[in-house]
């Protein structure tokens, strides 16, 4: 199951990788078709995702090994979840765009840390501990470049994942120009969450998204921990980190490193009306830990 192909026309990192509506169409086909196989038989296993990625043949250089590539990777890890895929295996292979390190130097490909990697580290931390019963449940959104996801321990909310995939590019649109102009202002939209709602609706898009979401929070637990995955855009491919962590090969040959120029230890505040609030940067991803 491949979203799009490496070289199929038309494909670029807006309109196929970060755009949840594909993303949500792609996986629907595939859970319409194990719907179809528990029709004939009702005891077959739950379904898996045995090899998938972004775009078949290996990926396309400039979408698939880039951070945008990570934010697909969440959003469709976690969307698949929410529709009831057991497991996600991404496809791997040396020299291979779309995978999320590569394990010797080649003449085509350096040894290290890919942006990909990034985005199963974010899925990891939002989905947390297997000992318990964990569910994904999405967050109904009305714009195609922005998903968020609630995930629940044992029936208890345990995060909440936002990806905001509206995206922001530092080498103005991959146009290669020398000298690099300055980049534009990068925009970031303000989700708000109310907490203990009885529905999962989303109103309006934009600055001040005002979200209801079905979900049960610890008694005077006023305050949560916010994780972000970041990068200078969508088109990056170094420069990524994970709530501050870089794995970047050259750093500590891949073990995570705490960068001193990221801002860790944020939280946000859940306010007397059960409302939550988190300021999303165009082209990165936060995560709320309760």
């Amino acid at each position: 199951s491949y979203i799009s192909g490496a070289a199929t026309p038309g494909v670029t990192l807006q309109s196929t990788l970060l755009n949840h509506t594909t993303t949500a169409r792609s996986i629907a086909a595939q859970a319409a078709e194990h719907a179809r196989i528990l029709s004939l038989d009702p005891g077959a296993p739950p379904p898996i995702l045995g090899e998938t990625n972004s775009l078949y043949n290996q990926g396309r250089p400039g979408l698939s090994n880039t951070f945008g590539a990570a934010l697909w990777a969440v959003d469709f890890s976690l969307c698949a979840a929410s529709r009831g895929f057991k497991r996600v295996h991404m496809h791997q292979g040396t020299n291979y765009r779309y995978a999320s390190w590569q394990p010797i130097a080649t003449n085509i490909t350096t040894m290290g840390t890919k942006p990909p990697y990034y985005g199963n580290i974010a899925t990891a931390a939002a989905l947390g501990g297997s000992e318990r019963v964990v569910e994904v449940v999405e967050v109904p959104l009305a714009y195609h470049r922005e998903a968020a996801y609630a995930v629940y321990h044992s029936g208890t909310l345990a995060r909440i994942m936002v990806v905001n995939m509206r995206g922001y590019n530092t080498t103005v649109g991959g146009e290669g120009l020398v000298p690099l102009p300055d980049p534009p202002g990068r925009g970031s939209v303000e989700y708000v969450f109310q907490l203990g709602g009885s529905q999962k609706r989303a109103g309006g898009v934009g600055v001040g998204v005002d979200v209801d979401v079905d979900v049960d929070v610890a008694v005077g637990r006023q305050r949560v921990k916010v994780q972000r995955l970041s990068a200078n855009g969508s088109d990056a491919i170094t420069g990524i980190s994970w709530d501050g962590w870089s794995y970047n090969y050259e750093l500590d040959r891949g073990r995570p490193v705490r960068l001193g120029n990221v801002t860790v230890g944020e939280e946000a505040e859940v306010d007397g009306t059960g409302r939550v609030k988190v300021r999303v940067e165009d082209s990165s991803a936060a995560l709320l830990v309760f």
